[in-house]
């Protein structure tokens, strides 16, 4: 799914977070949004999912305008995933049973466990699991129903070193497949990974750098 923002600006109150952004994010690519708190990095990405409406500005999802894709809920259940810095598992719940709230399709659970390596702990509760185990089991409810975008929100914040590069690595590998990423995080390490790399420093695009 092609992204166009124009003109973008927010406020919370008098403050202004956004300051003018212009970007395109190609359908299926791999874009990083990297920038120190504070820069805009996470209302960028809260706009271009859909889960937050600019001050100012528009966005198009494959040349449709919010107000033109119909019910907002039904276009993210079959377009978008989602992956936040606290993953966000129902605790009594299994990992299975949570990445199947989500499901259009139960089928199709055990494998992309199984590729995610997590398929023998589909029966265990969140707390039996690792952290690391826990947002591989995040990223599959984000996958599950094979949205044309994820966005995530710093989601190795909570994740040692070998842990983030592995979910980067995942990133990448369903990036390959057509499934495209939006990735917002102040960890510059994601950049080694990404197609396109967004620059945030006080509400303003710093660069833009494509592979």
């Amino acid at each position: 799914m092609k992204i166009i923002a124009r003109a973008l600006e927010h406020y919370y109150g008098q403050e202004h977070i956004l300051r003018g952004i212009d970007i395109e994010i190609k359908a299926g690519s791999f874009t990083a949004i990297i920038g120190e708190s504070g820069s805009g990095k996470t209302t960028l990405l809260s706009i271009l999912s859909t889960l937050l409406n600019p001050t100012i500005g528009s966005v198009r999802f494959d040349g449709k305008t919010i107000s033109e894709l119909g019910n907002i809920d039904t276009f993210r259940r079959h377009n978008i995933g989602f992956v936040f810095q606290f993953h966000y598992l129902i605790s009594y719940l299994t990992l299975r049973e949570n990445v199947a709230l989500a499901a259009l399709d139960e089928s199709l659970i055990d494998p992309l466990l199984a590729e995610l390596g997590i398929n023998s702990l589909a029966k265990r509760y969140s707390d039996e699991v690792s952290g690391g185990e826990r947002q591989r089991a995040a990223i599959a409810r984000a996958l599950i129903n094979r949205p044309k975008v994820v966005f995530a929100d710093e989601p190795t914040g909570n994740l040692d070193s070998k842990n983030a590069l592995g979910a980067y690595e995942l990133f990448k590998r369903f990036s390959r497949e057509g499934t495209g990423f939006v990735v917002a995080s102040h960890d510059k390490k994601l950049a080694e990974y990404a197609d396109t790399i967004i620059e945030m420093e006080d509400g303003l695009v710093k660069s833009i750098y494509q592979r």
